[in-house]
């Protein structure tokens, strides 16, 4: 007896419901996993949250923000900028776990539209990352720092932490779907923290060795910080370089420039997946 596959849809509108459709699903099988998981889930909101405590109190004292102001509220927006970049190691992990495991092999070989895995999976973190996000901001007040912008100010800024997050998500499926181990991951992981404390996050770029201070400045994660403290109307680092006058400008072109890099590089790499 011979297995019947459904026929594939033909027209353009057809093919893109199709693909919706099929994206869904992926998301809501990512969305049942995290329930599923709970320990994992609360990790990884608990970790920034530890991060900033540590900081903001541990730590908090001995820092100088320049020109002044509280060192509480420099540092929330630039830990919201850390947790997006925390996800991306777990955009990793749960990419390379269905690789490996021979998951995302099954779902190539059927019916459905070859983009839902991509982008189901890409759904999945960002709804995660909305969570974090939110229990993050819950933390920040509770610690006494303020948004002081506007409405439009503040959610503009979170949109500019959400476009940053999709775009690593990206990068996040593009290095998960290259491992073929746990060493790899492991690395990407342990990475995600020079790269993060090697902006203006923390500290001011200005109090960095000159070269040092010029990788801060133009590492594409001190943009967004930059820009979120302006649209909070928190206290910034300033900075008179041209990359430090534009950072609003610059956190939505560095997002947009990794997705362009890394959407079609993930792309290729799932359809030629051979193992």
């Amino acid at each position: 007896m011979s297995l019947l596959l459904p026929e594939l849809p033909a027209g353009p509108l057809s093919r893109l419901r199709w693909a919706l459709a099929d994206g869904w699903t992926v998301t809501l099988r990512g969305l049942l996993h995290l329930r599923r998981e709970p320990g994992t889930v609360i990790s990884g909101l608990l970790f920034p949250v530890m991060m900033v405590l540590m900081f903001g109190y541990f730590f908090g004292g001995a820092m100088q923000v320049p020109g002044g102001g509280d060192y509480r509220e420099f540092l929330i927006p630039g830990m919201f900028v850390m947790t997006m970049v925390f996800g991306m190691g777990e955009s990793v992990a749960a990419v390379a776990a269905d690789k490996n495991r021979g998951v995302t092999s099954r779902f190539r070989t059927m019916p459905m539209a070859p983009s839902a895995v991509l982008v189901g999976r890409c759904v999945t973190d960002m709804l995660h990352s909305v969570l974090g996000l939110a229990v993050l901001f819950g933390v920040g007040l509770l610690m006494g720092w303020q948004a002081h912008g506007t409405t439009a100010e503040t959610l503009s800024a979170v949109g500019l932490l959400l476009l940053l997050r999709f775009a690593l998500t990206w990068v996040g499926i593009y290095l998960g779907l290259l491992m073929k181990g746990p060493e790899g991951i492991t690395m990407v992981q342990t990475l995600e923290f020079p790269v993060g404390f090697l902006t203006s996050a923390f500290v001011a770029p200005a109090t960095m060795p000159g070269w040092l201070g010029t990788l801060a400045e133009w590492n594409p994660l001190s943009s967004t910080v930059a820009a979120t403290r302006e649209l909070f109307q928190n206290p910034g680092w300033g900075g008179d370089s041209w990359i430090a006058q534009h950072a609003t400008t610059m956190a939505v072109l560095w997002p947009l420039l990794l997705t362009a890099v890394f959407f079609p590089l993930a792309v290729n790499r799932y359809r030629h997946l051979t193992r």
